[in-house]
């Protein structure tokens, strides 16, 4: 998972260097289309022509807000210089998945002293895994400003819709073939599973 995010970071990265190289080059060979494409932009928008012309000129002034401009108004994002940083977001996927995914597991293995019924354990590493899921869409709901019930309503949802599809494939594999799963096997994904979301 950490690996997907840098992966994925990185050429998204890669794709917006690309693209400002790109606009950049238009800016400096062809500037007049770009400021004619940027004035019907904003005219688009609801600005009047003459606002939009006298607006689009001063931009014209300083290249690298010109080409922002234009990036913007082809709803490209235009990172800073350094903002976005592939590592980082993979390193902050790995220790969320390492810690958060681990939550269900170690609910199991607390349990393990107390029972030996497995279906006892199997719900007690559910109700962990709802509460780490409530947990999640309320920082999610503070993080975003959000409402807070919907947030948690809609973690809970898609994490109970990817452990359904963990367990039923865990089931499924099991039932269907001559493969034998150990009994917490197909509970591990399923508890697991969650965190791609």
């Amino acid at each position: 998972m950490g690996l997907g995010d840098f992966l994925s970071s990185k050429a998204e990265q890669d794709v917006l260097v690309k693209k400002r190289q790109a606009t950049e080059w238009d800016v400096a060979n062809h500037r007049s289309e770009e400021q004619k494409e940027l004035i019907r932009h904003y005219e688009a928008l609801g600005m009047e022509n003459h606002d939009a012309t006298m607006a689009v000129n001063m931009f014209a002034k300083y290249k690298n807000i010109l080409v922002e401009q234009r990036m913007g108004s082809n709803k490209e994002m235009v990172p800073a210089d350094g903002e976005v940083q592939p590592w980082k977001n993979g390193l902050v996927t790995f220790v969320s998945f390492m810690l958060f995914g681990s939550a269900p597991l170690l609910a199991i293995v607390v349990l393990i002293p107390f029972t030996n019924n497995d279906s006892v354990k199997f719900m007690g590493s559910c109700i962990v895994t709802a509460l780490v899921l409530a947990l999640l869409g309320v920082a999610k709901a503070r993080i975003a400003s959000n409402n807070y019930v919907s947030s948690v309503a809609v973690t809970l949802f898609n994490g109970i819709v990817a452990a359904a599809a963990a367990y039923s494939l865990g089931w499924s594999l099991q039932t269907t073939s001559s493969i034998k799963i150990p009994p917490f096997s197909s509970h591990a994904v399923l508890l697991l599973e969650w965190n791609i979301q």
